[in-house]
């Protein structure tokens, strides 16, 4: 009888309360391991070897919006991180303490099974929708502000969330897409961006000086100092592209930082249209393929 006595009011509430510290010991030994895990990616460190080009300086050169994104991502993930860590953490701490009190575990598991089953079935789109969100935090897909194209939407996040994704297109109208739906990404403002300029000539006698001009345009915008610093990379000019039905079309390439193609894209067009003005050479089209809105 003392024995029934002591393992009631003594032994298991004693077990008991040593599974439940013991549970709060465990949760924030996985909360350090987890800030220490996620405090390389908030910092956004280059490996040493990358360090010394010019093109990562320019790029781990970031802005503090691109800096704040950075850890604001990293805080997402790590506070999803230590969310699971709890939950499952505190539900193996209640399933001990059900076994120390005598009560059979066996039934309470099997219908968590069939209710985890039915509700696996039953939600499938939603849970979809949040392992698909997990996963772009995760890779760092997109972030707000970004200019993306996800297919049958297109434009500038302004929401990101596990289950949905917000966007404004350049009508101003928001979309709401579903992560689970999204099956490819086109990030234009992630790490760097290219300004392309295409001049078709129609008259092949100008081909050899428009190529001249062309690139005596692009060495202009790269070293000006409005746009110098937007540049990061040596510009190329690739001369004859291509023909087509309308002409000999010559392209230039200039690699510059992420957003920022679409300011030295628009000198460089001003710029070439009066040079080519100037020296008598028809052009039939000059365009940026690919320059997002």
């Amino acid at each position: 009888m003392e024995s029934e006595w002591f393992e009631l009011l003594i032994d298991r509430p004693a077990k008991i309360v040593l599974t439940i510290a013991l549970a709060f010991v465990v949760r924030w030994l996985v909360h350090r391991v987890i800030d220490r895990a996620v405090k390389p990616s908030s910092l956004g460190k280059v490996p040493g070897a990358l360090a010394a080009s010019r093109a990562v300086n320019a790029l781990t050169d970031s802005p503090a919006a691109t800096a704040e994104r950075r850890e604001t991502r990293a805080k997402t993930v790590g506070s999803l991180l230590k969310s699971v860590a709890s939950i499952t953490i505190f539900a193996i701490a209640v399933t001990m303490m059900l076994e120390i009190l005598g009560l059979p575990i066996g039934p309470l598991l099997t219908g968590a099974g069939v209710l985890g089953v039915a509700l696996g079935f039953g939600a499938q789109s939603l849970v979809k929708d949040f392992v698909s969100g997990i996963f772009m935090l995760l890779e760092d897909q997109y972030g707000v502000g970004d200019s993306i194209d996800v297919g049958p939407a297109s434009g500038t996040v302004e929401s990101v969330g596990l289950r949905v994704t917000q966007l404004r297109d350049s009508s101003g109208t928001v979309w709401y897409v579903r992560n689970g739906e999204i099956l490819r990404v086109g990030n234009h403002s992630q790490q760097w961006s290219k300004a392309v300029l295409d001049v078709t000539v129609t008259n092949p006698a100008d081909l050899e000086r428009a190529q001249q001009i062309l690139s005596e345009q692009v060495a202009a915008v790269t070293a000006d100092p409005l746009y110098a610093e937007l540049v990061i990379d040596k510009p190329e000019v690739f001369g004859l592209e291509r023909y087509d039905s309308s002409g000999a079309v010559l392209r230039s390439v200039i690699k510059t930082k992420a957003r920022q193609h679409t300011k030295v894209n628009r000198a460089l067009h001003s710029r070439v249209l009066r040079a080519f003005a100037q020296e008598n050479i028809t052009i039939t089209s000059i365009e940026s393929p690919g320059v997002s809105r």
